[in-house]
């Protein structure tokens, strides 16, 4: 099998299904921004020690595994007829791993600046990629039906990253550097709040 197949030679690419649309068009530039961030993310884990840190590799490779099938659902228009590929629990399945690695590191207080090792400053990266994806994947679903978890999922990638990074960086005893104009702006729910 060929790679290039000459297809896009003239700015235009396959949904799935066959359609053809110019490769700046929306729904391109969202499954375009997630394939940017499994590669990311892919980046970030090749930072990683890979004794130490087995389990964050592991959900990592999970994440792109899903990411491949946030991308089909994208790359796939409303009036072509197959089942979606991402999980309905799939960001779902985040919400444990983002509160499990939260408590791994300082309880977050105020805005922090992105670095600390090179693991931990890949991950703020990927965790920067996400969101971009995010704002593609907004921008298309003012346009186009999506997925309903797709958005969700990769909301809830960002924070989980973000926690990832910081748990690095406690790992390795860097602490977090605040941004110096911060309030405080993260504040745990008193019960009487909670209502």
């Amino acid at each position: 099998m060929r790679i290039y197949t000459r297809g896009g030679d003239k700015g235009k690419t396959a949904l799935v299904g066959g359609e053809r649309r110019f490769k700046n068009n929306v729904r391109i530039e969202a499954y375009g921004a997630i394939d940017e961030a499994g590669a990311f993310i892919g980046l970030a884990a090749a930072e990683l020690q890979p004794q130490r840190d087995e389990d964050i590799l592991e959900i990592l490779r999970q994440v792109q595994q899903t990411l491949w099938d946030v991308g089909a659902d994208l790359a796939r228009p409303v009036a072509v007829e197959r089942p979606y590929r991402t999980a309905l629990d799939a960001a779902a399945k985040l919400e444990p791993l983002i509160d499990t690695y939260k408590e791994q590191a300082d309880r977050l207080t105020k805005f922090v600046l992105r670095g600390g090792n090179r693991a931990a400053a890949s991950m703020h990266v990927a965790c920067t990629v996400v969101r971009r994806a995010e704002r593609r994947i907004v921008q298309l679903m003012q346009e186009e039906e999506i997925h309903p978890v797709t958005l969700q999922y990769v909301n809830r990638l960002s924070d989980l990253l973000f926690v990832l990074a910081r748990a690095i960086n406690a790992r390795d005893h860097f602490a977090d550097i605040e941004y110096q104009n911060s309030p405080l702006v993260f504040r745990e729910k008193s019960k009487s709040n909670e209502r």
